[in-house]
C-alpha cells in the first residue's frame, strides 16, 4: 500500500458502535439479506444491531462517494466487511453454526453500487 492513497474508515464506528465492541454474527442470512430487511446482525449477549451496520454501511458509501474512491480493501470475516463464507473460530465460542456467511453488510452494498472490493485478511 506504500503508493496507494489511503482512507481508513470503520462502518461500525460511523454506525454508531463503540470500540472495543462485543463480536457480532449475521443471522439468517448475509449482508445482502440485512439491507432488504431478512436478517439480522446480534452481538453475542444478544443485542440488535442491525441498524448500527446500516446506518454504517451507507456512510462509509457517502464516504466513497464524496473522496472518489472506486476500490475498496475489506477487512476479512466481518460482518461489516467480509465477502464470503467461512468459518470463524472466535465466534464458534458463541454461536453454534461451524460456517457462517460473511458477506458482510458494508461489503454487500458496495457490491451493489458497483464498487470493486478486496478482501484482505
Amino acid at each position: 500500500m506504500k503508493h496507494k492513497e489511503i482512507l481508513p474508515i470503520c462502518p461500525e464506528q460511523l454506525g454508531g458502535l463503540p470500540t472495543p465492541r462485543l463480536p457480532s454474527r449475521l443471522i439468517h442470512g448475509d449482508g445482502f439479506d440485512v439491507l432488504d430487511g431478512n436478517a439480522k446482525v446480534i452481538d453475542i449477549s444478544g443485542a440488535d444491531n442491525t441498524n448500527a451496520f446500516i446506518h454504517g454501511a451507507y456512510a462509509v458509501l457517502n464516504l466513497l462517494n464524496q473522496n472518489n474512491i472506486t476500490y475498496c480493501y475489506l477487512k476479512g470475516k466481518s460482518p461489516s466487511c467480509g465477502a464470503g463464507t467461512r468459518k470463524h473460530s472466535v465466534l464458534q465460542k458463541y454461536f453454534s453454526s461451524a460456517a457462517m456467511p460473511i458477506t458482510g453488510v458494508t461489503a454487500a452494498l458496495l457490491l451493489r453500487e458497483g464498487y470493486q472490493i478486496e478482501e484482505i485478511k
